[in-house]
């Protein structure tokens, strides 16, 4: 059957008690993965942000950025090194992760918001020391924990109508050096401290499946109370497990919902926020 104006006004009508629900409501979306890669993601992770913003859900973008730093490190032929799954980064690498995070990737994603009729300034976690960390671990080099959150900076472009985008790169505590910060972790925080309604961290899987072989197994919804055992039977494992730890975190800490999202699927934010659908794994208090 076609998809007809009936039914495109069905749509609009569905969004309207979401779009009354959040407007006014801070969301943060950790952006990444495949949904960076692709142009055709891309594009459509971007109208998703602005169409939000100009509802007036006060959207602030979080960017990660390890296939162009692990490009940039290739062409100066530096290897990527990783342990447990963060990247080693010395005092190169992180020269690199700085130049690369906050110089490159953030501003052409501002660039693109802003051609594309959004209003966007770019950040990273040094201005106004909205990131602040110590060292990780001496084994993963200048990694950062993440200290305390200064989210000055993004109300006050929020209030003026802007779309903030940040890059994690946050300012060292501990000694006179600036951090690579995992994006999530970031991202997460900086939810925490705009006390947000939603953290979304949008990945290149469905969501959280029973079974990672099966895509039918998408568990929708999840208490905290709930995520040990998972842990414990396996269901959360590998790369799933700092992911959930964030949105754990985060909304132990006040956030009002996190959500794990398939970044593949176009438009995927505005069919979680925006209809009775949602598509991914929502964890919740």
């Amino acid at each position: 059957m076609a998809f007809n104006e009936i039914d495109r006004a069905k749509v609009l009508a569905e969004a309207l008690p979401y779009i009354q629900k959040y407007t006014g409501k801070t969301i943060v979306v950790k952006y990444g993965g495949n949904a960076m890669v692709s142009e055709e993601l891309r594009q459509a992770v971007i109208s998703d942000i602005i169409l939000l913003s100009l509802v007036g859900i006060r959207v602030v973008v979080v960017h990660g950025g390890g296939p162009e730093i692990s490009e940039f490190l290739k062409k100066i032929g530096k290897e990527s090194r990783f342990v447990d799954g963060l990247r080693y980064t010395d005092q190169e690498t992180m020269t690199v992760v700085q130049q690369v995070l906050c110089g490159q990737v953030n501003k052409d994603l501002v660039a693109t918001l802003n051609r594309l009729g959004g209003r966007a300034v770019g950040l990273c976690g040094l201005d106004g020391a909205m990131l602040q960390a110590k060292m990780l671990d001496e084994k993963y080099g200048l990694v950062g924990e993440v200290t305390r959150v200064d989210a000055a900076p993004l109300v006050e472009a929020l209030n003026g109508g802007y779309i903030p985008v940040v890059a994690t790169v946050a300012q060292g505590t501990d000694r006179e050096t600036a951090y690579n910060v995992n994006a999530d972790t970031a991202a997460a925080k900086l939810a925490v401290a705009l006390e947000a309604e939603k953290l979304i961290l949008l990945t290149d899987v469905r969501g959280l499946l029973r079974d990672p072989k099966d895509e039918s197994t998408l568990i929708p919804a999840l208490q905290l109370s709930s995520v040990p055992a998972l842990v414990r039977e396996g269901v959360i494992s590998g790369g799933m497990i700092p992911k959930v730890d964030c949105c754990v975190e985060s909304v132990r800490s006040g956030v009002g919902s996190a959500v794990i999202l398939d970044g593949r699927v176009a438009h995927s934010l505005l069919m979680e926020l925006l209809t009775d659908a949602g598509i991914g794994t929502m964890l919740t208090n």
